[in-house]
């Protein structure tokens, strides 16, 4: 009778027929299950419907800028814990959790580099640490982007992903804002070009400044892009709300951004607007 008894084995990372789980992804907004390296090659966008997966704050780097050419800036700095503040974790373990994680040591990465040739200053943000939000060193970076861009006379670039404001540094966080802006102002008045990029997810305090103060506003398809969630701004109005109304798509209908992008298609448009432009 053991001929015909099946012994339960513990479940493992491979299948039965010895695939790895991480050769294949689920697309979120289809369901058709991708083989990773043709994912990868598509620069992780659905070929059956287009759906935009997140990507890191380095393949963003690789995507838009010339092979090579990027330079990054104040690799080195770090936030503190200027509230020693705690809620679930203390803040300086839950900092050294996400740069264990991720591999740097904030939610921002800034440098030089060309982009078709033209040269630009890029910073970009990374959702996988502590959610993207801006501290005290997020704004920081940014800044002193806008401050290279102004030394260069060069474009500066922006890709935002990020959950807003980051609640654990205070009043240090919101003074980013500010700050941010009004170097973001002297670029204006230098008449040299600032790109806002907006990916999945940009919100609260980034959206409320630096994500939607360029001169041209692009974003990805899908993207989720607002200040407050919809939850709480439909508790807040007491309406009912419309359907996706904090997509991009939604947003370029009602004229709150330039223009939706196809990530395979960005380096190619921001080349373009750049060369308009700067002439």
């Amino acid at each position: 009778m053991a001929w015909f008894r099946k012994d339960k084995q513990p479940l493992r990372s491979q299948d039965r027929r010895g695939v790895p789980s991480d050769v294949f992804d689920k697309c979120e907004g289809c369901g058709e299950i991708l083989y990773g390296e043709k994912l990868l090659q598509n620069l992780q966008v659905c070929p059956s419907c287009g759906h935009h997966f997140r990507v890191t704050a380095d393949r963003y780097v690789e995507i838009l800028l010339d092979e090579g050419t990027f330079e990054e800036m104040d690799e080195g700095m770090r936030s503190r814990d200027p509230l020693e503040f705690r809620d679930l974790e203390a803040y300086q373990d839950r900092l050294a959790a996400a740069e264990k994680k991720v591999g740097r040591k904030e939610a921002a990465l800034a440098g030089t580099g060309t982009l078709e040739g033209l040269g630009v200053v890029l910073v970009v943000m990374d959702f996988r640490f502590v959610g993207g939000s801006m501290g005290s060193v997020v704004g920081e970076k940014i800044t002193r982007a806008a401050r290279a861009a102004l030394r260069r006379k060069e474009p500066l670039i922006v890709v935002s992903a990020s959950g807003g404001a980051r609640m654990q540094e205070g009043i240090h966080s919101l003074m980013q804002l500010a700050k941010v802006s009004s170097l973001l102002a002297r670029l204006h008045e230098a008449a040299l070009p600032y790109i806002a990029v907006l990916t999945d997810p940009t919100t609260g305090g980034v959206t409320a400044s630096f994500g939607m103060l360029g001169d041209v506003n692009l974003a990805e398809p899908g993207a989720l892009i607002g200040f407050a969630g919809p939850r709480v701004i439909s508790e807040t109005i007491r309406q009912e709300l419309p359907e996706g109304f904090q997509r991009s798509e939604f947003l370029l209908a009602h004229g709150m951004i330039d223009r939706v992008v196809d990530r395979r298609e960005l380096k190619e448009t921001l080349a373009v607007i750049l060369r308009h432009m700067v002439g």
